[in-house]
């Protein structure tokens, strides 16, 4: 048997058309018995590194290569009937030269030779041909084509050609045979190339994926790449079975006329050796002051710091900033912070809002002093080595916020202080997701939507959710999966699916800088966004290459705006520096609740939090935000008790009190599990985090051998004592296993102390402005969300709350954004539709130049009107932006038209030379354009007057439809579009879910009728309340019991379960449709008349006393909705009582509010079944 290699190799970076997975791929490789193996993949090198180190990982000689795309003619001829094919041609790495050049050639195809594909040409190829064996690939290969078309002249001469290029030695004519007669065809014609020109032949097989059995995966892949179905017959679709890795033995039986083919795979393998040098590191040089090194620079910029900081630091300030510059001096990592330091010192010099710091760059006293953070390390005891540490070498990582809208001028100051060529976005792959897989899977499959949609509403909706994992957690699913034959081979092509990429795109935030031009170091992608490079993230930091993320922070642009109003409306400019934490005032708001738009505190789940928490310091702040997480929510309880009776705070060991106390006897931070192995186990620094990482990631086995250095100490070859061990520091044996089984339980769950208390820094001086500077605030934060209307009626509504008045759009009052005007806010003409930035500054500059517009003819006689188009001027017009100076909106749509037309003929006239320069405007305006003759029209009614500012402004703004169903609907409703707009962004939090029964009352503002496959009626309608809209599906069995009611500009009550899909606005699958009538009562009552349950859970630390003291609360709101009491008792039983019916209550939720303040967070829940009829402990009270 002959040996070998296989270097026709497409993984899962073959977008949507390879299934090669790189993790399998050196596997079946390995056990094939082949030492080598190539990755060639279409026109791009995504994968390269990470197939590179599994095959080093496994054993097997990694071949870097691409698959690249031939121009017709030239790379940059673009014409589409002559350059719209390419050819194909495998080029592999023989060395690091070949390497860079193959990227080269690929970044140039993307950026340079884009048609339809990334395409190079042999001009190209003649420039960067060294170190790179060519072959000439599939039948799509030049060579090949003209072969199949009966030229072999022509085949002969393009061959010669390539060979010229490459090399004699480095082109090899490639043999494939999957079964197809014009495969058959070529080879035949390739041996005899091979024979009269003397280029070699190799033998290869088209790999697109692992297995025989795998090509249905991959059929079904193609599917979903082309959008078609299986069962299209037109569609793209392998025409063999044979496309997977072949065994030596299989390829060798394809050849047996040509061995040498097969032999050649050996030998080009010997050939390529590019080997990674992941140590290196590429930092861009900072050019440094006369007079100092880079080193020296940077200890001159700290203690410059220090002393801004701190005044008069002391000795141990000093040390610990001696410390962190020697270990970043040792890392080699000065210039990176020079370069940090550099770009936010530029931000701040041009009044850039820049963030107080995010992630565990906070734990930096250096950070601090360069300003790079802002807070105090110190202070809140923050740990660097969480950050930066010796013991485990990897670049550090600052991201940094910067105001939205002008993030890209520091970006562009990178550009230009560092090079074009030297910096770059960074790619990200979309890849498929568990419930995405499974509709994607469907859809290719042809299978019915509603039996698809049932299956992927199984996957429960939340981070790293794996179709494994939820045939664990879900019985429904695996029940399907068990006894549905369909629906087991849909799941099971999914999961085989599922995590493969699906798409390239522009990562948000990431921006790589390298020392020199970025295509030396990585492949080059162009994108709809501009060029990113082809590696991920984590690949270019495992390269050594400076990843930034330069996030835009919508937040920071509202404390902008917001410090800019105050700064103009109460002449004070708030300098958050100078500012401490403890304003008693803010923490009163907090407390409240009052915190939409608040920075991490604004959403449903944590303004409750909040409400329950009392927080009254900032570490309350930090601490509230590490734990509203999915995990840490089970210890709030625990939290806001012992925060309210520190007595009750136990400490397993006195040495644990110091670490502890900040939070009340909880552990809630990663740094404080650092804390205790070290003051407990006397761990180093470093080691400290090597452990924390351990436990994040559940490396059980790291874990337990740490376990026994913790307990017992380690002691080194030589007989010296590396770990103490809690035992030598006098913690006993089986405290320090407790201890450390604790910190197991909640290390998987603790959060970054540093990141918490840079968003809680944001999170007061949100709060702290809409405490003291409410409307200012609030102006900033709507202008912050002017496309988004749902978010937009949320805060106006919190402005009506905290009677703030909305004064509409003005063409003599408003400006661009939201302002303020006499504690009153004034609508944006930004937020109005179809009115853009030039046409405001003509508005603005009119007005500056000109004075007020005293009339609409006056605006339009003072108005350049060349930037006022006609739907500019109606859009105005609709949302009421003239109705303060005395004309209808009805006259006003009736004329404008002709206005703007007078205007365009007379500006003709004048450049005509046909009007007088003398002549006034009043003497030369068209008589339809007076004043005193506006059609004498009535104005429109009420509603429509509404419905045109819904059109324009995308909300209500001078009443609203149902402003006479307010009370009506804040009694019936239990959720608002505003609580489903924030489930988006707080799915794993909330009490709602994907299958949440809700009600919500509101106005049938769209429907649209659809017809299923079966022939039955069906609608999808926009039901909208007071804060926005949500879609409602109605299918038929409920469109036909209700389809009376669905007329557009209904008030309805739509009961149904919440709908959520990956990348969509929840929407609401209605089971019950009701008419919304004026002062109805609402008990909950369902079609089998059975009632919701209010059940409330009286815990064992509470005194059994509050079933006295919430009696009244209970009478205030009586009603029809039984009560049901759980007494926990001490053997931790439930109780259950059912209250008297004079306690039964209307569901309502100032009531629920009410209750949970009394009986604390987790306590009260609404239910639909009966409590009695179930088991207590399985219903959720507790």
């Amino acid at each position: 048997m002959r040996d070998f290699v296989h270097l026709h190799v497409h993984t899962e970076y073959s977008l949507l058309d390879g299934f090669a997975r790189i993790s399998e791929l050196v596997k079946v490789v390995k056990e094939l018995g082949m030492k080598a193996v190539a990755i060639t993949d279409h026109g791009s090198m995504f994968g390269v590194i990470d197939f590179y180190k599994q095959a080093k990982k496994h054993g097997i000689k990694p071949i870097i290569g691409c698959e690249v795309y031939m121009a017709a003619r030239t790379m940059y001829d673009k014409d589409p009937v002559k350059d719209k094919t390419q050819g194909h041609l495998v080029l592999l790495a023989k060395n690091m030269t070949g390497y860079k050049n193959i990227m080269k050639l690929v970044s140039k195809g993307y950026i340079e030779g884009f048609y339809y594909k990334p395409r190079v040409d042999l001009s190209l190829l003649e420039k960067h041909r060294e170190g790179i064996i060519a072959l000439s690939a599939c039948v799509a290969g030049n060579v090949q084509r003209e072969l199949l078309n009966d030229h072999y002249e022509g085949a002969k001469q393009e061959a010669l050609k390539l060979q010229a290029i490459f090399g004699r030695g480095n082109f090899y004519l490639e043999l494939q045979d999957h079964g197809m007669e014009e495969q058959r065809k070529v080879n035949h014609g390739l041996v005899r190339l091979s024979k009269d020109t003397g280029i070699p032949l190799v033998a290869t097989n088209d790999v697109h994926y692992l297995r025989r059995e795998d090509a249905e995966i991959h059929d079904i892949l193609l599917c979903i790449q082309t959008g078609k179905t299986l069962e299209d017959k037109e569609r793209l679709k392998f025409s063999t079975r044979e496309f997977y890795v072949k065994s030596p033995e299989e390829m060798e039986k394809l050849f047996p006329y040509a061995p040498e083919a097969l032999d050649n795979t050996l030998k080009i393998a010997e050939m390529c050796n590019v080997e990674f040098d992941f140590h290196q590191i590429h930092l861009p040089k900072y050019d440094v002051p006369y007079g100092y090194d880079a080193n020296t620079y940077l200890r001159e910029l700290c203690y410059q710091g220090l002393k801004d900081r701190y005044g008069n630091p002391d000795q141990e300030l000093k040390n610990r900033l001696d410390y962190e510059l020697k270990t970043i001096e040792d890392m080699g990592y000065v210039e990176y912070f020079l370069i940090v330091w550099d770009f936010i010192r530029y931000a701040k010099e041009n009044k850039i809002m820049v963030g107080p710091g995010r992630g565990s760059a906070a734990g930096s006293i250096v950070a601090y002093t360069l300003g790079i953070t802002d807070i105090d390390p110190i202070k809140y005891n923050l740990i660097f080595e969480r950050f930066l540490n010796p013991e485990r070498i990897s670049m550090p990582d600052i991201d940094i916020d910067f105001c939205f809208e002008r993030r890209q001028e520091v970006i562009d100051y990178v550009i230009e202080k560092y090079g074009k060529e030297k910096v770059a976005q960074i790619i990200t792959f979309g890849t498929m997701a568990a419930r995405a897989a499974i509709r994607d899977v469907g859809r290719a499959m042809n299978m019915p939507y509603a039996k698809v949609d049932a299956i992927a509403k199984q996957i429960p909706f939340q981070l790293g959710m794996t179709i494994n994992k939820a045939l664990e957690l879900n019985k429904t699913l695996k029940d399907m999966y068990d006894t549905d034959e369909a629906a087991r081979y849909l799941i099971d092509a999914a999961k085989a699916l599922e995590g493969v990429p699906r798409h390239a795109s522009t990562h948000a935030a990431g921006v790589v800088i390298s020392k020199e031009a970025i295509d030396e170091y990585v492949p080059l992608y162009m994108h709809d966004n501009g060029i990113t490079t082809q590696f991920p993230m984590g690949t270019l930091e495992e390269l050594g290459l400076l990843k930034m993320d330069f996030l835009g922070l919508r937040n920071l642009t509202v404390i902008r705006d917001a410090l800019d109003l105050i700064e103009k409306n109460h002449g004070i400019r708030i300098d958050f520096s100078k500012m401490s934490y403890d304003d008693p005032k803010v923490y009163e708001m907090i407390s409240r609740g009052e915190t939409l738009g608040v920075f991490q505190l604004e959403s449903p789940g944590m303004r409750q939090f909040m409400k329950d928490l009392k927080p009254d310091c900032f570490e309350d702040i930090i601490a509230g935000i590490s734990l509203f997480r999915p995990g840490p929510m089970d210890s709030i309880p625990k939290y806001i008790a012992y925060k309210n009776n520190p007595a009750a705070i136990k400490y397993l060991h006195p040495k644990l009190e110091p670490i502890l106390n900040v939070t009340y006897g909880c552990l809630v931070y990663q740094e404080q599990v650092m804390q205790v192995v070290r003051d407990l186990g006397g761990y180093s620094y470093g080691r400290s985090d090597l452990v924390r990482r351990a436990m994040g990631k559940k490396k059980m086995d790291v874990m337990e051998q740490e376990r026994q250095y913790f307990i017992y100490g380690k002691i080194d070859a030589k007989g010296n004592i590396e770990i103490p061990g809690c035992i030598r520091n006098g913690v006993s044996e089986e405290i320090a296993n407790q201890i450390y089984d604790d910190m197991i339980d909640f290390a998987k769950y603790a959060f970054n102390k540093s990141h918490a208390a840079a968003y809680a820094v944001l999170g007061y001086q949100t709060a702290y402005l809409k405490c003291y500077y409410p409307v200012e605030f609030m102006a900033a934060l709507i202008t912050s969300v002017m496309g988004n209307s749902s978010k937009v009626a949320q805060y106006i509504q919190d402005c009506k709350r905290m009677n703030i008045e909305i004064l509409p759009p003005s063409v003599n009052d408003s400006d661009a954004k939201f302002t303020v005007e006499k504690g009153k806010i004034r609508f944006g003409l930004l937020a109005v539709k179809n009115v853009g930035l030039s046409v405001i500054e003509a508005i603005m500059e009119a007005r500056r130049q000109k004075g007020r517009f005293v009339s609409f003819m006056d605006f339009c006689d003072k108005v350049d009107t060349r930037e006022m188009n006609k739907r500019a001027m109606e859009s105005l017009i609709k949302c009421g932006a003239f109705d303060h100076m005395g004309a209808y909106r009805a006259q006003l749509l009736a004329v404008y038209e002709k206005v703007l037309e007078g205007i365009h003929q007379d500006r003709k006239r004048n450049i005509d030379g046909q009007m007088s320069l003398f002549s006034t405007f009043e003497e030369v305006m068209p008589q339809t354009m007076k004043e005193d003759v506006l059609p004498n029209v009535a104005e429109f009614p009420s509603k429509i007057l509404l419905a045109m500012e819904k059109e324009m402004l995308g909300l209500y703004i001078s009443g609203h439809p149902l402003a006479e169903y307010a009370e009506e609907i804040k009694e019936i409703s239990t959720v608002t579009t505003g609580d489903l707009l924030d489930l988006r962004d707080e799915f794993e939090n909330s009490d709602l879910k994907d299958g949440s029964y809700v009600r919500m009352a509101g106005l049938v503002v769209h429907r649209q009728n659809k017809v299923t496959k079966n022939n039955h009626m069906m609608a999808f309608i926009s039901l909208e309340d007071l804060y926005g809209t949500v879609e409602v599906l109605v299918f038929p069995n409920v469109y036909e019991k209700y389809v009376s009611l669905l007329t557009e500009d209904s008030a309805v009550i739509v009961e149904g379960k919440i709908s959520m899909k990956e990348d969509e606005q929840p929407k609401i699958i209605a089971e019950k449709i009701l008419p919304l009538t004026k002062k109805q009562k609402y008990a909950g009552e369902k079609d089998n008349g059975e009632k919701m349950k209010l059940c409330l859970k009286i815990s064992r630390d509470k005194d059994i006393s509050l079933i006295e003291q919430m009696k009244p609360t209970l009478e205030k709101w009586k009603g029809n909705v039984p009560v049901y009491l759980y007494v926990e008792g001490k053997d931790r039983k439930m109780q259950v009582m059912k209250a008297d019916k004079s306690l039964w209550v209307k569901i309502h939720r100032e009531l629920l509010e009410e209750l949970e303040k009394m009986l604390g967070h987790g306590c009260v829940k609404v239910h639909e079944s009966d409590p009695l009829s179930s088991n207590p402990s399985h219903l959720g009270v507790g």
